[in-house]
């Protein structure tokens, strides 16, 4: 079920499978999905853990081949694609943000978001990387703090750092694995506020959370259990981050001036 029938699929799966062999047991931690995701959406997957949607979001994120069907990543077949075809797909397909953000901590956040275009191919001009790198953080509101080190940031800008360093090779999906799972409820509500900014302007958006809260946000939510898909809705009653915000924000304010 998809918001966006009439844009173009950016993702299709057809009776994706992955089995793990783990001694003499064959473990099914994907069973056969099949779903479309159009360019534009923003899609949250959820279900507890084992259900099998960290396995379905590394397969989507070229991170780990499927034992069976198929995946087309706009238009290509991932099937057959040698490991340097996989990782130029994903530097130029994907942008990947996770939950413990991976930042290298002697490193500045310009250079933090620098990094993914250190491999990509063909190799991006050196000024072309800064200006790139510069333009990602202030989207994200952090063009003050180009020098400053993780250790210097509070955990919702390291996240945003984050989240420049996947938008910076433009990327037409954008994977992040349970990206509000280290902050605290308001942090929380700002990154997820950065998303919906980020979709509203066209990026694609696939997420893992196994929170409902976190779910709200997204258009569409994907329910997985035992490597299946058990519901796919539009959601309806979806929330809004920046109206949010701004209603905690007055309620500071009057709970400062009582």
């Amino acid at each position: 079920m998809s918001a966006q029938m009439d844009t173009p699929m950016v993702i299709q799966l057809r009776e994706l499978a992955k089995t793990y062999r783990t001694g003499e047991v064959d473990v099914k931690a994907v069973r056969g999905i099949t779903l479309n995701i159009h360019r534009g959406e923003f899609v949250a997957i959820m279900g507890a853990s084992g259900s099998g949607k960290s396995t379905l979001m590394n397969m989507l994120g070229c991170l780990d081949q499927p034992s069976g069907g198929t995946y087309l990543l706009d238009g290509v077949r991932i099937a057959g694609l040698n490991r340097k075809q996989l990782a130029t797909l994903r530097n130029r397909k994907l942008g990947f943000v996770f939950q413990s953000f991976n930042l290298l901590a002697r490193t500045s956040a310009l250079e933090n978001v620098e990094l993914p275009m250190f491999y990509g191919m063909p190799l991006v001009p050196l000024r072309e990387q800064r200006e790139r790198a510069v333009a990602a953080l202030k989207k994200v509101g952090l063009g003050d703090r180009l020098g400053h080190h993780p250790s210097q940031l509070s955990g919702g800008q390291q996240q945003r750092i984050a989240i420049a360093r996947a938008l910076v090779n433009n990327p037409d999906v954008v994977l992040a694995d349970e990206p509000t799972g280290n902050l605290d409820t308001r942090t929380s509500i700002e990154i997820m506020g950065f998303f919906q900014e980020l979709n509203e302007s066209g990026i694609t958006i696939i997420m893992v959370t196994h929170e409902l809260d976190i779910a709200a946000y997204c258009k569409r939510i994907i329910v997985m259990r035992d490597g299946q898909v058990i519901s796919d809705t539009l959601n309806a009653n979806r929330r809004h981050a920046r109206q949010e915000l701004d209603i905690l924000n007055q309620a500071e304010k009057t709970a400062k001036l009582a």
